[in-house]
């Protein structure tokens, strides 16, 4: 049977289709509907075993190549950026599109992307309706603001959508068109926290099941949103040889023009998967402070290079450090017993994990010799024991890290840190308002 290379031009409403075989010449066309119903006609009618199945990303490409891909050999979804670039053509219409398609298949010479499997792309679509849902409560917020300083109105109230902040609103004395405004938009804002907290229920409920999730919120600044983006945005970890080319496929990586002798590397290139990258860059803008590897890099970077640049570097070490971890399936060894313990926890609550049994003193104990003396203390798991509680794998230990990660940690000044995460401390939120009772 004759191998055909089908070229497939994907709207909304129609789907434009060109056939060519071996030799390049067109053995087929037709112009069909894009409903379920029709491309399965096409697919039962028109398609054969042997055949291969070209067309660009958009919308409806994985809905489409899912109905298709049973009656064909292999099905192959293109970057439609690199492919206008290989395909510029000053005559463009549908069937030309379709006919380049399908030669650049037969040439072997289309560029294409990866295909999720149906749970990323769900995940995708949540992580991206819920990203989109935050977008448009900040603009409710804004247009609210811009409300209040059109009458030089100014909130008291650090946070205006708290419950300070609208209990403040609600007092104003406004015209009738500006409260109207305001109370329009405090609807919208109601009902998008709404939907967002409907969201963020299934998604809580799916990180909970997904053992990746639980790994990189270990990571500083990395709460389920960012990990879920991430996890959404790379999908199968195998597809990427090494850290640099995942970091690469979120855009990343610093963009290098090279001619002769001259190299230049300039700003990120921007060209990867932008939700996961702008998440990435929010989770590094709390890292300055850090006092782990993580917050030294930050610092040290900061000494010599702008704010800007500084986060956008920390966000692709994030990256890095997250493909290691996954590819390890090891969590992170340097996190904030307590911070990770309340994220780990929230995680386990909301995603339908219950509370674990409290670790009290035990009975029969002796009490403190701070004993009312007001004296309030609060003792920091150590790191392990947070992972072992919630169920992770083991961090490796700092003897046995490999010696140019130890060197580093020794270089960066944060040793000390590194080893009294190994062992529970007392932290000290109040001292002693009277001296301790005498005892018995």
């Amino acid at each position: 049977m004759v191998r055909r290379f089908i070229g497939l031009d994907v709207h909304k409403r129609v789907v434009e289709a060109c056939g060519v075989d071996r030799a390049g010449r067109i053995v087929y066309r037709k112009r069909f509907g894009c409903s379920r119903a029709e491309l399965l006609a096409f697919g039962k009618g028109e398609l054969r075993r042997s055949d291969r199945i070209a067309l660009e990303a958009t919308t409806n490409t994985w809905a489409v190549a899912g109905v298709l891909r049973p009656f064909v050999e292999k099905v192959i979804v293109s970057n439609p950026v690199k492919t206008r670039a290989i395909a510029e053509a000053k005559i463009k219409t549908d069937k030309v599109d379709a006919q380049v398609l399908a030669q650049l298949l037969r040439c072997d010479y289309l560029p294409s992307v990866w295909i999720p499997e149906q749970e990323v792309q769900d995940l995708r679509q949540l992580t991206g309706r819920r990203a989109a849902l935050i977008v448009d409560r900040a603009v409710v917020k804004n247009r609210i603001v811009s409300a209040l300083a059109q009458k030089l109105l100014v909130s008291p109230v650090t946070d205006l959508f708290s419950r300070r902040g609208f209990e403040w609103l609600e007092g104003l004395s406004l015209d009738e068109q500006t409260q109207l405004l305001i109370s329009s938009d405090l609807k919208l804002f109601e009902g998008l926290t709404f939907q967002i907290e409907r969201l963020d229920d299934v998604l809580f409920k799916r990180a909970f099941a997904e053992d990746k999730v639980k790994l990189l919120i270990t990571l500083p600044g990395v709460d389920v949103a960012v990990a879920q983006s991430l996890l959404a945005a790379w999908g199968d970890m195998a597809r990427f040889k090494d850290p640099d080319h995942a970091a690469s496929y979120l855009g990343l990586t610093p963009s290098t023009k090279q001619s002769a002798d001259k190299c230049y590397h300039g700003s990120i290139t921007k060209q990867g998967n932008r939700r996961a990258r702008v998440m990435l860059v929010q989770a590094a803008q709390h890292l300055s402070t850090h006092p782990g590897p993580l917050g030294a890099f930050f610092r040290r970077l900061a000494r010599r290079k702008p704010r800007n640049v500084v986060i956008v570097a920390t966000a692709r070490k994030l990256a890095l450090i997250a493909w290691h971890m996954l590819r390890n399936n090891e969590p992170y060894r340097y996190a904030l017993p307590g911070r990770t313990q309340m994220k780990l926890m929230r995680l386990r609550i909301r995603g339908g994990g219950g509370r674990q049994a409290p670790r009290g003193v035990k009975k029969g104990s002796k009490r403190p010799s701070s004993y009312g003396s007001g004296r309030l203390t609060r003792t920091l798991p150590a790191l392990a024991d947070v992972y072992g509680r919630e169920g992770l794998p083991k961090a490796t230990p700092p003897d046995q890290l490999p010696p140019g990660e130890a060197r580093v940690l020794e270089k960066a000044g944060v040793r000390r840190y590194v080893l009294n995460l190994q062992t529970p401390q007392l932290l000290v939120k109040r001292e002693a308002l009277r001296p301790p009772r005498p005892t018995r």
